[in-house]
């Protein structure tokens, strides 16, 4: 009887072990996973967008999720680059910085377009009764960036400039660094930038739109003046060293979002993106060669 039951009982938690899809051992090593997101917008737009997300992967995995919003991108690399950050949304050229600084991080999703692309753009904008009606009107003015290592708001658009034969730290009276892409829009409308940096993915949805509906800017009250090359979009990225059964549960969870918990998912992009795509970190080499463009124009310039 005893032979029996013991057997009875191996038996169950083998299929526990099977449904779930994992062995429970990795609950030992981590009772709490931290996810952490760049500053894209301020605290409290970024607490209630992407708190959906951690309650539903606390759900699926069984297991505390704590939402980490990082006081600017260089945090969340270095966060994961201590062991402190399991699992984080970074933007590409932060994620690129990782993996170029030593970062063991892979990415497992990407954000995906409406309309099934996998890309974006930085812009640049003005007021809409500004006299600019072209970059090389604006020399000698004050221009925001957003964060050293933002895409759309630092990289791209230095690479831009160098392009049109502009070098960015001379060419304006001044650089501005506003910690994120809100707050480079606001700087712009107080004036304290004549020209901001940020992102934009099409006339339907842009960091612009997401203030407006927010009731923070009106978005006639600015204008685009330049659009940049296609970036790729950004990543969900986890740490190489977790137990693999536990990535494979964290991925396959991510990616069922938008069909499990449709509710959650329309708050994080408010119907603005279809469902996450799975990704590689091959898919962020253009980002790591236009990274290091950007270091070599720094060193020129020192």
């Amino acid at each position: 009887m005893l032979r029996r039951r013991t057997l009875l009982g191996a038996s169950t938690a083998m299929v526990a072990v099977a449904r779930t899809g994992y062995a429970a051992d990795w609950r030992g090593q981590y009772p709490e996973l931290v996810f952490a997101v760049i500053p894209e917008e301020n605290g409290s737009g970024t607490l209630n967008r992407w708190t959906p997300f951690t309650t539903y992967l606390s759900k699926r995995l069984g297991t505390k999720v704590t939402l980490r919003i990082a006081n600017d991108y260089a945090a969340v690399i270095e966060g994961q680059r201590a062991g402190n950050i399991h699992v984080a949304y970074y933007g590409p050229a932060s994620f690129a910085r990782a993996l170029m600084t030593g970062v063991q991080t892979t990415a497992f999703l990407i954000e995906t377009n409406l309309d099934g692309t996998k890309g974006y753009y930085s812009v640049f904008y003005v007021k809409a009764n500004a006299p600019y009606q072209k970059v090389e009107d604006l020399k000698g003015k004050n221009l925001g960036l957003v964060d050293p290592n933002s895409t759309s708001g630092n990289n791209m658009p230095r690479f831009a400039l160098n392009k049109m034969g502009i070098n960015t730290d001379t060419f304006f009276n001044r650089v501005v660094y506003t910690g994120s892409h809100e707050n480079a829009v606001i700087a712009l409308g107080q004036g304290t930038v004549d020209v901001a940096a940020n992102w934009w993915n099409s006339p339907d949805e842009s960091n612009l739109l997401r203030m407006a509906r927010k009731g923070m800017v009106k978005a006639d009250d600015f204008r685009i003046i330049f659009k940049s090359d296609e970036i790729v979009n950004s990543p969900i990225a986890y740490l190489d060293s977790l137990p693999d059964d536990l990535k494979t549960e964290i991925r396959t969870a991510s990616l069922e979002m938008p069909a499990q918990d449709p509710a959650g998912y329309q708050t994080i992009y408010e119907g603005k993106y279809a469902p996450w795509s799975p990704v590689d970190n091959a898919a962020y080499q253009p980002v790591i060669q236009l990274n290091s463009f950007v270091d070599k124009l720094h060193r020129k310039a020192e």
